[in-house]
């Protein structure tokens, strides 16, 4: 079993169209898992820059199926809405505000499942908010 989780470009799981790789809780670009090339950090539900986890460089907050600019859970700062496999735009769960869908290990632009739909294949096992954070911002 592989030590970390990865996201690759597309329907692709080659090694050269990998985007992002999770080891523990740290998101890092390509296939590196060096720590210059940290791009996230996930702790208590937050999601900071880098290798911090100062308050100031907090980017998300992930509260139940919401994701939050910032520290903020408020209604209005909510980013996406995560919902029966698809992920929203702010608060809403309506179909034209859908923007991304996950099935399987797949990650499909709006409404769609169409292989040229496909923006991502995930190697691992990744919550929604981790997807909209990593794929996003919209």
């Amino acid at each position: 079993f592989p030590s970390h989780d990865s996201v690759y470009r597309g329907n692709s799981t080659s090694y050269s169209d990998c985007l992002f790789t999770l080891q523990a809780n740290k998101v890092y670009m390509g296939n590196s898992t060096s720590y210059s090339d940290c791009q996230y950090t996930f702790e208590d539900n937050k999601v900071y820059k880098g290798n911090s986890t100062s308050y100031s460089d907090c980017l998300f907050t992930i509260d139940g199926s919401r994701v939050y600019r910032g520290n903020s859970t408020s209604y209005s700062d909510c980013l996406y809405t995560i919902n029966d496999g698809k992920i929203y735009r702010g608060n809403s769960t309506s179909y034209s505000d859908c923007l991304l869908t996950v099935e399987k290990d797949k990650v499909y632009r709006g409404n769609s499942t169409s292989y040229s739909d496909c923006l991502a294949t995930v190697d691992g096992i990744l919550k929604y908010a981790v997807v909209a954070v990593l794929i996003g911002p919209y």
